[in-house]
């Protein structure tokens, strides 16, 4: 039996891994290596979709979980990001969800058992991702209509439900509900997972990672970090934190306002770095690894890893730093 990962998150700082789309697309696959041999003759383009990947290339898959893990990552991450039947819509791939969340969390949970296999004392956990979707449920997608739509509540719960669902049939170690732009949508996802848990009498850990969307210091949706998290405090969570969207060095107020506020562990897994005018991000594994070490140093967090642009080599450097400053420490609830 792996620890409780309470147990090492009390005694340490967890390392989660680095950037998946990152270190696909250092593979460069074509239309044809992203169809595979079973979907050669799909009638739709597949290049892009990334979580079909697990079906396709599963070994591309494999050796980026055992590159990140050789880092010294504790968590991986499933390859499963976009697999939900409102993004693989866009590829008219829905009847897929099921099988692809099954087999990224196979993968992840091999090559997992395979390392905390060969160090018990360094247990490795497999956390499922559940992306935010391609729509939101609090902005139109219209400018000339506020009002509108392009998906209820109701219609994320059922995909998230059916989502979750899977990743707890193939035995997933934590759900990680990431890159949360908008708060209803990350509602539903727990409003989703809570009653898959309740219903089967589970004790799978919830994490939940919003990401801020630029300098206002706000989600998508208008939300500050300290507004995010009382928004989301009551779902009994593992964690709250912040991935993507800034550098390490923009995150500073953020996570502070979690780390002060939140009665549960802290998680920050910035890009490499703002985007370039190619795309690319420019951190490099030194300047981000030290920036992380001073929000370890000075107890803002529990869990550290890397996000946009981070590659393995990111991460190691994060993980020599993590490894040098004690865990944050929950401050006490308050009284309601």
């Amino acid at each position: 039996m792996k620890k409780n990962i309470t147990d090492i998150l009390n005694k340490r700082i967890m390392v989660i891994d680095g950037a998946m789309g990152t270190m696909i697309q250092k593979h460069k696959l074509d239309e044809e290596a992203y169809r595979g041999a079973r979907f050669s003759d799909f009638p739709h383009p597949l290049k892009g979709n990334n979580d079909l990947l697990v079906l396709t290339q599963p070994e591309i898959i494999s050796s980026i979980h055992r590159a990140f893990l050789d880092a010294g990552a504790d968590i991986l991450e499933t390859n499963t990001f976009n697999a939900n039947r409102i993004s693989m819509a866009d590829y008219h791939m829905e009847h897929l969800v099921r099988e692809l969340n099954m087999e990224a969390v196979r993968l992840a949970k091999e090559v997992a058992e395979e390392y905390t296999a060969k160090n018990p004392e360094k247990p490795r956990y497999v956390a499922g991702a559940i992306g935010p979707t391609n729509r939101t449920a609090s902005l139109s997608p219209d400018v000339n209509n506020p009002g509108y739509r392009a998906v209820t509540f109701d219609d994320l719960a059922e995909a998230y439900r059916e989502q979750a669902e899977a990743l707890a049939d193939a035995g997933v170690d934590l759900f990680l509900v990431e890159t949360v732009f908008d708060t209803l949508n990350c509602k539903a996802a727990l409003f989703a997972i809570n009653g898959l848990k309740e219903e089967r009498g589970l004790s799978t850990p919830v994490m939940v990672s919003g990401t801020i969307t630029d300098a206002s210091g706000r989600t998508l949706s208008g939300q500050t970090a300290e507004a995010f998290w009382i928004s989301v405090s009551h779902a009994g969570l593992l964690s709250i934190g912040l991935n993507c969207a800034l550098g390490a060095d923009q995150m500073r107020p953020y996570i502070e306002a979690l780390s002060k506020n939140a009665w549960v562990y802290t998680t920050l897994y910035p890009n490499a770095g703002l985007p370039n005018e190619f795309g690319e991000y420019d951190d490099s594994p030194e300047g981000m690894a030290a920036v992380m070490a001073s929000y370890c140093k000075e107890g803002f967090v529990n869990v550290v890893g890397g996000c946009c642009g981070t590659t393995p080599e990111h991460i190691a450097a994060i993980a020599a730093e993590a490894a040098k400053y004690a865990p944050r420490k929950k401050p006490v609830m308050a009284e309601a």
